[in-house]
């Protein structure tokens, strides 16, 4: 066996367990390696029975005197098994594993860890972590213990062991990657001290110093790969030069019925520049919700169309594909300019030839669409695109310019880490006239009331309401959570019955969702009941209420992206979070909602509050971007840039850290 060695190669258990890994994204003992503990828990107290405390987390050796099963009035069982060190005896319980007698035989001595509570009145642990006292060195027991993230079916102890035998069967095969120079003057640990100490710390010391580590490797990796992506980009041939067009472009602005924000005026000014250069354009443009993305891809798409060349805009469900289509069409269509949509819908048709801008779904990169001379490309939400079809798109083209859009806020650090190879613009000011959204966390005691004041709302002021749940269904695991189609049966039947209600989820076919959109901006219903399928694309003006169930499922960036649904037009809105929680950094987090309106500032709050996870869902390829690299480690951060910046070309690097750099490279969204 190797580090490059399948698991599916790794014997009988791992074999068995193949898909599980699969779905963790780990193939190879490699991958198990960097396969990092999400948290830790500190079983290095060792006490003997006679000195335990209720409350104390703590490793406990001894031997096998008593073991059975037994069974409640429901025939659910019971697993007792009692311990003795010669000093006391202690209770360990478990429940419906039947199998934990049958493997743990009178007279076996084991290590058990865990919180010792009361059971009947005596001392007992709960689901303790155990294993053998005698032989192999302890994993599991009486140190502190990885606890990593999982799946359904494959546990962390399980995990653990194979980590742990991975590690001390091929040792001798973990080679550095980074260069010395490197390891020297930021004082890191060599790669194999890390993973010993991330997986099996002596103390917690030694995690924090090995997290450094391997969380500057992550940054390290990332600005190695944007440079790589800048280098490869810049050395392709000339881009198509476009003509600025300037009286046309002045002409198509005064035509609009709002005066463009200072921030817009400068993202057209941008993208004029960057078309007239000698390189391909690629530019990343971020704006807040509601701050005006799509006028600045209509400006460019148009440009392309007074230079001779067809345009693409690429959403990412049909919803928002057809809100762009409907935009775009209303404002350039009276120019002369074709645009026609391309979606799951539409797909089954070959898309006609003479057109100026397709605007679509993935269906853009099918064969029904075919570009005879493909100038700009938009990608609208461009982190919810696989890099292929981003890739395939582009290939329709010879060159075409690249302009990616996105409303999902990104911390500037994050941005500056992950783009640093793209041209940024921010739409950081929003359209005049423009209300700021009023958000309150509701209590659950003032929920009939809210439903009282939201019945007001659109009695007295005409107002139209969105009610946000978490799920289509009600399940088992989150019962407690409203679910769109129980809550709409229960607010249409027991709240709201006066009242015109809709239904909007994922579920429902393309067709149906347009049905329900479209009655829905024609007033038809007064309040629509939807998932979260809601979160981009609806353009509803006269909507001015939004109210959120299980607020807490949600991260605040996603909160903020769902209450940009109101507040389209010049009324008022409002927008009420409920929650079941009483966690107080959940409410905390929640409550931030209240006072911060600007998306970048909360996605800078939640990063400080959750740490990374995937960015705001951001999934390269099946690329996860950060395991334990936080972008609030600022000091890794800088570190990574200087080191980058001192180090020469990709070629000259280790053979192991260009393996590590290709997966970011994104080879098929540069030109060839």
């Amino acid at each position: 066996m190797h580090l490059t060695t399948p698991l599916s190669q790794g014997g009988a258990v791992l074999k068995r367990y193949t898909k599980k890994f699969d779905k963790l994204g780990l193939n190879t003992f490699s991958d198990l390696l960097f396969h990092l503990p999400s948290r830790y828990e500190d079983y290095s107290i060792i006490s003997s029975i006679d000195k335990l405390q209720e409350g104390e987390v703590v490793t406990v050796r001894g031997t096998i005197i008593d073991a059975k099963n037994s069974y409640t009035r429901r025939f659910k069982s019971i697993q007792k098994i009692i311990l003795s060190d010669g000093t006391g005896e202690l209770l360990l319980l478990w429940f419906n594993q039947p199998y934990i007698i049958k493997n743990l035989k009178l007279q076996t001595e084991l290590s058990i860890a865990g919180r010792i509570e009361k059971f009947s009145g005596k001392n007992a642990i709960i689901s303790p972590e155990y294993e053998l006292a005698s032989g192999e060195e302890l994993v599991n027991t009486g140190r502190i213990i990885p606890i990593y993230p999982v799946t359904q079916g494959l546990s962390s102890k399980m995990v653990r062991k194979h980590i742990f035998s991975t590690l001390k069967s091929m040792e001798s095969e973990i080679e550095e990657y980074l260069p010395n120079s490197i390891l020297k003057k930021y004082a890191f640990m060599d790669i194999k001290s890390a993973l010993w100490h991330i997986h099996y710390p002596q103390s917690f010391d030694e995690t924090e110093k090995a997290r450094q580590r391997l969380a500057f490797d992550e940054l390290f990796t990332l600005q190695l790969a944007a440079r790589e992506r800048k280098r490869l980009w810049s050395e392709t041939q000339e881009g198509i030069h476009f003509q600025p067009f300037s009286e046309k472009m002045n002409a198509f602005l005064k035509t609009l019925p709002f005066e463009l924000t200072p921030s817009q005026q400068t993202a057209v000014e941008d993208i004029t520049h960057d078309t007239q250069g000698g390189t391909v354009m690629n530019r990343l443009l971020q704006g807040d919700v509601g701050s005006g993305k799509t006028i600045i891809a209509a400006c460019g798409l148009y440009l392309a169309y007074l230079n001779g060349f067809q345009g693409a805009l690429m959403a990412p469900t049909e919803i928002l594909a057809q809100q762009h289509f409907a935009t775009l069409s209303s404002l350039l269509k009276p120019l002369g300019v074709k645009v026609v949509l391309a979606t799951s819908s539409t797909s089954k048709n070959k898309i006609e030839e003479t057109f100026d801008i397709a605007v679509g779904t993935h269906s853009l990169v099918g064969k029904n669409v075919t570009f005879n001379k493909l100038g700009l490309i938009v990608i609208d939400e461009q982190q919810r695109f696989g890099v292929e079809q981003r890739g395939i798109l582009r290939e329709k083209g010879n060159r075409p310019h690249l302009l990616t859009m996105t409303a999902t806020p990104i911390p500037r650090t994050a941005a500056l880490t992950l783009y640093s190879d793209l041209a940024l613009t921010y739409l950081h000011d929003m359209p005049k006239g423009r209300k700021t959204i009023k958000t309150w966390l509701v209590p659950e005691e003032k929920r009939l009331a809210s439903y009282a004041w939201i019945r007001k709302e659109i009695q007295e002021n005409d107002s139209q309401v969105f009610i946000i749940c978490p799920f289509i269904e009600e399940s088992e695991n989150a019962s407690t959570i409203k679910a769109a189609t129980k809550e709409f049966e229960r607010l249409q039947t027991e709240i709201f019955s006066d009242l015109s209600l809709g239904l909007l989820h994922g579920k429902m076919r393309s067709k149906e969702k347009d049905t329900v959109l479209d009655e829905f901006k024609q007033k038809k219903f007064d309040i629509l009941v939807a998932t979260p399928v809601v979160e981009v694309g609806i353009d509803i003006s006269n909507a001015t209420i939004i109210l959120i169930e299980g607020a807490e499922r949600f991260g605040l960036s996603q909160l903020h992206q769902l209450r940009g649904r109101v507040g389209r037009g010049d009324k008022q809105s409002y927008c009420l979070l409920f929650t079941e929680s009483s966690s107080e950094i959940t409410l905390k987090r929640l409550k931030a909602m209240e006072s911060m309106k600007s998306g970048a500032e909360l996605s800078e709050y939640d990063l400080e509050l959750r740490g990374p996870g995937e960015i705001y869902g951001l999934k390269q390829s099946g690329v996860r971007l950060l395991k334990i690299a936080k972008f609030s480690d600022r000091e890794l951060l800088d570190k990574a840039k200087r080191a980058t910046e001192d180090i020469g070309e990709i070629s000259t690097l280790s053979p192991l850290l260009q393996a590590k750099i290709q997966p970011y490279l994104l080879q098929k969204v540069s030109p060839d």
